[in-house]
């Protein structure tokens, strides 16, 4: 009895010490955190990581630190972050290669959704398929017509296999029944400088990147991917105004993090973030790159919208055979 009760003692001594909830969330972070982003400097995930781990740094008073993990199409830092603790330190920043991948490699090192945790989305982009200088087209139906004449011929550049841009354009060859070469670069600003170069043909480009470049009249927009037309680019049809319906590939751009975090670290990290996409001088910045900022909404309804994404592109890959290069 005695010795019943020391270890009741002993165990409500040790439970008062335990950190609540509350005081979990109140002390994190208390080091730097890592944001992974699987992407080169300079494109589109790299631009909106980097402006909202600027405004999280001053809001969690702790160096937020963008560790660019750049290669396999995303892949290789998705799966840096997949297997980092589940603490809140490590964070990964990614894009719809996520889901893409996922479908189009079922055998990866990681696994999503069992791998990773779904935080919040940020923003969303359209791609935009653009001609580079070599190539004298002007409508997507000159550049199919002109690639039927030239089966083999044509290049079409993404930013690694498994990217939006490479699943995107395997889309656009099986639904046109196109004969045309896949030509994968480590990232979206390496792809744009070689098509700028004449070495590659068109790509579906994401709208960071190739904004500034069609403002200078190097690159010619031909469509947008999305559902609507794009402001940035109001006198740019979409895929279906230009003759390929029910073509739509817009990207999601969100924040995630190793399946485990604690229920106080991953419930700051929201409201933080939260208040960031409310922000009309964040909401600003990222529409200058051509991403429309997400209104905040749950957790569980970002991890929604990634399951349907995921079954989505799967449906795409099983359908049109499509095959990882």
């Amino acid at each position: 009895m005695k010795r019943r009760r020391l270890l009741t003692s002993s165990l409500a001594l040790s439970c008062a010490y335990l950190p609540t909830a509350s005081s979990q969330a109140q002390s994190f972070p208390v080091q730097p955190i890592r944001v992974v982003v699987p992407w080169p400097a300079g494109g589109l995930v790299d631009i909106a990581a980097r402006q909202l781990g600027n405004r999280l740094q001053t809001a969690l008073g702790q160096p937020v630190v963008i560790d660019n993990r750049v290669g396999a199409g995303g892949n290789l830092g998705a799966d840096l972050a997949a297997k980092s603790t589940a603490n809140g330190y490590t964070l990964v920043f990614t894009s719809s290669a996520l889901t893409i991948s996922t479908a189009l490699q079922p055998k990866l090192p990681f696994n999503f959704p069992r791998d990773f945790e779904p935080l919040a989305l940020v923003a969303t982009a359209p791609n935009v398929l653009v001609a580079g200088p070599a190539l004298a087209v002007t409508s997507v139906k000159e550049l199919i017509e002109t690639a039927r004449a030239r089966p083999g011929r044509l290049t079409y550049a993404s930013a690694g296999v498994g990217s939006p841009a490479h699943l995107t354009g395997e889309l656009f060859k099986s639904t046109q029944k196109l004969f045309v070469v896949h030509v994968p670069y480590t990232g979206a600003p390496a792809a744009m400088n070689d098509q700028l170069a004449g070495r590659v043909d068109f790509q579906f480009a994401n709208v960071a990147v190739a904004l500034p470049q069609i403002r200078a009249g190097k690159i010619r927009a031909l469509a947008v991917t999305s559902a609507k037309r794009f402001a940035g680019l109001p006198q740019v049809p979409t895929m279906a105004e230009a003759g390929v319906p029910q073509f739509e590939a817009d990207q999601w751009l969100g924040l995630l993090a190793p399946r485990g975090l604690p229920g106080p670290v991953a419930e700051r990290l929201v409201t933080e973030v939260h208040k960031v996409l409310a922000a009309e001088d964040f909401r600003a910045t990222l529409a200058q790159s051509g991403m429309t900022v997400a209104a905040p909404g749950t957790s569980a309804a970002f991890e929604s919208l990634l399951k349907e994404d995921l079954a989505r592109w799967s449906a795409v890959v099983k359908a049109q055979g499509i095959q990882p290069d």
